[in-house]
């Protein structure tokens, strides 16, 4: 029986493209769980948390380390994500008792870049020297430990963001995902990065859904 969770084992071969197991199932669970979040549909959480376990394998054997820690951020957020769409407070309710989506004030989006920016920085600059600060962990330098720790930094900020249902948090995943695609292609892991590609597309639809969802509700429903 070939590992599951090796980067090596391979599933099945397209247009010369060895597919490994790993790479496969996760590409699936992530695209599935992207479509029903730009639904706003609260399964996504449990299909995400799929996505992020077999994700944290595969970012580790091709070295996207600040990818990798993202991953149990994410594993985190979408248990939390979980209960705060299906718990919202009484005035948070829509029609189907799940949050609503509301809208981000404009020195909250300020805040949440410059905290981006500068986390970038900071991660970024760690990235660069794990290989040096942990060789027994990490024997290969970080690919793109700039590139890579914005995405992860700013992946935590839309992840914020979706967990309240804020319909700007899509606006950042647009952002997110188009550095993501350089860095998977770059990488070599095509499947994801074509995925990265269908992200963007996923993200415009989810902000435009959220936006239309929001515009329906009436005037003292709006927060």
């Amino acid at each position: 029986m070939p590992d599951f969770f090796s980067h090596q084992s391979i599933f099945f071969t397209v247009l010369g493209y060895p597919m490994s197991y790993l790479e496969f199932f996760g590409t699936l669970a992530g695209a599935i769980a992207v479509f029903l979040s730009a639904k706003a549909n609260v399964w996504s959480w449990p299909l995400g948390i799929v996505n992020v376990v077999l994700f944290f394998f595969l970012f580790y054997q091709v070295q996207l380390y600040p990818d990798m820690f993202l991953q149990v951020f994410f594993f985190v957020t979408n248990l939390l994500g979980w209960w705060r769409w299906t718990n919202p407070r009484e005035e948070e309710e829509d029609t189907k008792h799940q949050l609503r989506v509301s809208k981000l004030p404009v020195k909250a989006w300020l805040l949440f870049l410059a905290i981006g920016l500068m986390g970038t920085f900071a991660f970024g600059s760690l990235a660069k020297n794990l290989h040096s600060f942990f060789p027994v962990l990490f024997s290969q330098p970080s690919a793109f430990p700039f590139a890579d720790s914005f995405v992860t930094v700013m992946s935590i900020v839309a992840t914020y963001l979706m967990v309240q249902k804020k319909m700007e948090c899509w606006l950042v995943w647009i952002l997110v995902d188009a550095v993501a695609c350089y860095l998977y292609f770059s990488k070599g892991i095509m499947l994801v990065g074509i995925e990265y590609v269908v992200f963007c597309f996923i993200a415009a639809f989810g902000f435009w859904h959220w936006r239309t969802e929001f515009s329906a509700y009436s005037p003292g429903d709006e927060q």
